[in-house]
């Protein structure tokens, strides 16, 4: 009786495994209801199942179910804690500093910017041996969130800025304040309790992340960074796959990186007109003079970080300015 009860369980078993042995796990640090998911994650997953005719599924798991802190979903991923991530190559920026050769200010623009990424994706590739590179998208330009006005250089001194990459760091330090590096999900309560001042985020963050609750000015007209983000997968997995998931997988991760851009302009847009409709709230729009004490002050950030980085950025800037 035991041995049939064993035998059972063990066929129940090899069964429940074989129906999800083409189940990929997509990890995800942002809440179920973060734009991104509906707008990008989803059509994602029912792009690949489509394409595959149901043969090869994505399993969303949001809001850090798979472990939380977007600067901890790669190394999930080479590990092979999950199938699938989502995140910003500004976490782990040592291991890109040619994919952040695209959020320097003005290589790439907002509503372009993917296209061209894409158009050079070849010249990023080689930074992405440990994983799979499945999307690569530039998202809204990074704006300005602070307690204090800022209209020049001049008012972010002594200003601790939340930044989103070492580059956007040495952008806010050239500018005259302190940059302090941490993930979206803190900058909340650290406006909230003062240890920074400010943050560097793209308009997103007014809903996204309730900035406009801790912060009562919005800076905008600086050409600054444009974060670029990515979903990668594990390279085994990947590779152990047949040729036309794996093209399924691809085709849906253009599709993605599409979708994500205009997800993040839409919300992004939608995000400053919220924070100027909430009471008590400024949007400053920098004059062309105002603005131009930031950029003449981008220049020879933009010219260390190209030299800092070697072998061929200088090639890579190039190829993007070209468009």
């Amino acid at each position: 009786m035991r041995l049939t009860t064993l035998l059972a369980g063990a066929i129940a078993s090899l069964a429940f495994t074989a129906a999800h042995a083409d189940e990929l796990s997509f990890a995800n640090y942002m809440a179920p209801t973060h734009p991104y998911v509906a707008g990008a994650f989803q059509p994602f997953a029912d792009l690949v199942a489509e394409k595959t005719g149901n043969a090869l599924t994505v399993h969303l798991y949001n809001g850090g179910e798979l472990g939380a802190g977007p600067d901890a979903q790669y190394d999930r991923v080479v590990e092979g804690v999950a199938d699938l991530a989502v995140s910003l190559p500004g976490y782990t920026a040592s291991n890109f500093p040619l994919t952040l050769l695209t959020e320097l200010p003005g290589v790439i623009d907002e509503q372009t910017g993917t296209g061209v990424i894409w158009k050079n994706i070849d010249l990023f590739q080689p930074e992405y041996q440990r994983v799979k590179l499945i999307a690569l998208w530039s998202s809204a330009a990074n704006l300005l969130y602070t307690k204090k006005p800022v209209r020049s250089p001049a008012d972010l001194a002594g200003l601790n800025i939340r930044v989103p990459s070492r580059n956007a760091g040495l952008l806010v330090e050239a500018w005259g304040g302190s940059p302090v590096s941490m993930p979206v999900s803190e900058i909340y309560t650290a406006l909230q309790t003062g240890v920074i001042d400010g943050a560097m985020i793209d308009g997103t963050a007014t809903t996204a992340f309730r900035l406009a609750e801790v912060t009562d000015y919005l800076t905008v007209g600086i050409e600054s960074t444009i974060s670029p983000f990515f979903i990668v997968m594990n390279r085994d997995q990947f590779n152990a796959l047949p040729a036309d998931q794996q093209a399924a997988l691809e085709e849906a991760g253009l599709q993605a990186s599409v979708l994500g851009n205009q997800t993040q302009l839409n919300v992004a847009a939608a995000g400053i007109k919220a924070f100027a409709d909430a009471a008590g709230k400024e949007v400053i729009t920098l004059s062309e003079d105002e603005a131009r004490a930031f950029h003449d002050l981008n220049a020879p950030v933009v010219a260390r970080i190209v030299a800092e980085t070697g072998g061929n950025a200088q090639a890579v800037i190039d190829a993007l300015a070209a468009r």
